[in-house]
């Protein structure tokens, strides 16, 4: 490990990085996972992270990164396929490379279905935070959540999760909410408090954009081969959704509830980003990205090192460059990033200026920003009509958590990064 911090670190544009490991490879057939195809864009190239670029990933990330906490996070795909030794010898290069002024954290989005004690011990002994993805009950998550041949994956998963509560492995649940689990708020939520003891949740809306002329084929699911012989590559193009992806309205109601339910009984007990977040932004301090004014400071690398503005926009026209040639630091205050993330405050349209919440809002994720307004402008986000209902629904309890906030600390959970 060098003995001093670069002089320069602190000049540094603080940012974080999605890696793909093992590109979009994955032992699981989840119907709505739009990233299953993006292997098209390397064809006959498919592969994983290799202990090469392993070295050359984490060296370019941590002499772009400044000094102070920053986070190693590892997502897919599914991670886990690389093997448990790849993630050991990331461990020991971070060692190796960080600055003594750089605290790592490590975190890991994974299907579960592949864990075990080894794993877990791995996990705990090095601090991760580990997402694990569920949908809810059985019946819920085994709508899209399949393997391969179709088979539902929640017992699977649920296994993976006792490994990881057997080791005290902290442990976040992202759930995402589509059609299938959509009007079944309060069943996900105490399913996943009372059966299973979860304490940190995320809940991610499913909205599959879609070209018209393309949603036959997106109905199928979006894994390569699916189409017959025509590929289809998920883009952020396109005005129709697939028939999996949450309603606007169904999503504002979900996640009404799940506040409702959470603010009678589990404040300070279990941690919702949705609602920390609502309550970070009230106070002035937004953190998320999907409802901070602008973005772009959060990248992806895949596993040939091709780095992209956002894990939403890998695909053509926001490559930034590769680890190999050029500095993290570099791309992510480059022009063309630059660019990226202002024109989510800069293409708001009316309606959001004067939106009432807006505080909360900020327009939403731009990969959602499709639909025209009644005054014929563009780029209003599909799930509006949910946003406006939640956080209206909410501010009252918000404003009272605020000045309760002052006098104890309510809130304050661990998050893992957002799909």
């Amino acid at each position: 490990m060098p003995d001093s911090a670069s002089p320069t670190s602190l000049l540094r544009r603080p940012f974080t990085v999605l890696a793909k490991p093992t590109g979009a490879a994955c032992n699981l057939d989840c119907t709505y996972c739009f990233f299953l195809s993006k292997d098209l864009l390397y064809g006959e190239t498919v592969g994983w992270m290799d202990n090469a670029g392993l070295e050359t990933y984490l060296g370019n990330l941590l002499e772009s990164e400044p000094d102070g906490a920053v986070e190693i996070a590892w997502q897919g795909g599914e991670p886990t396929l690389r093997g448990l030794a790849f993630f050991e010898r990331s461990v020991d290069l971070v060692e190796q490379l960080r600055r003594p002024g750089q605290a790592v954290s490590y975190t890991l989005q994974t299907n579960g279905t592949l864990l075990d004690d080894r794993w877990g011990e791995f996990f705990a002994a090095h601090g991760f935070l580990v997402g694990l993805s569920l949908d809810g009950p059985a019946d819920l998550n085994d709508t899209y959540r399949v393997n391969k041949v179709g088979r539902g994956t929640h017992d699977q998963v649920v296994r993976g999760w006792q490994v990881l509560q057997r080791h005290g492995v902290d442990t976040n649940l992202l759930c995402a909410v589509h059609r299938a689990n959509e009007t079944a708020a309060l069943r996900v939520y105490r399913y996943f408090r009372d059966d299973l003891g979860a304490r940190f949740l995320q809940f991610i809306p499913i909205v599959e954009r879609v070209a018209s002329n393309d949603l036959a084929l997106a109905e199928r699911g979006w894994r390569p081969g699916n189409h017959g012989p025509r590929s289809l590559l998920y883009r952020q193009h396109g005005d129709a959704v697939t028939s999996r992806s949450v309603s606007p309205k169904g999503y504002g109601v979900f996640l009404s509830a799940l506040f409702d339910e959470w603010f009678s009984r589990d404040i300070g007990q279990v941690y919702v980003q949705d609602f920390e977040i609502a309550l970070a932004n009230w106070l002035g301090r937004p953190s998320l990205c999907v409802h901070s004014p602008t973005c772009g400071t959060a990248l992806a690398v895949t596993h040939t090192g091709d780095v992209y503005s956002c894990d939403h926009y890998v695909e053509p026209g926001y490559l930034l460059g590769n680890v190999q040639s050029a500095s993290l630091q570099e791309m992510v205050t480059s022009e063309q990033q630059r660019k990226f993330g202002d024109e989510k405050l800069a293409t708001l349209p009316d309606q959001c200026l004067v939106c009432p919440v807006r505080w909360a809002c900020h327009g939403g994720c731009p990969k959602d920003r499709f639909v025209v307004t009644t005054a014929g402008q563009r780029r209003l986000n599909y799930l509006c009509p949910g946003y406006l209902s939640f956080f209206s629904h909410i501010q009252p309890a918000i404003e009272e958590l605020a000045r309760r906030l002052l006098r104890e600390p309510l809130i304050g959970g661990v998050e893992t990064s957002a799909e």
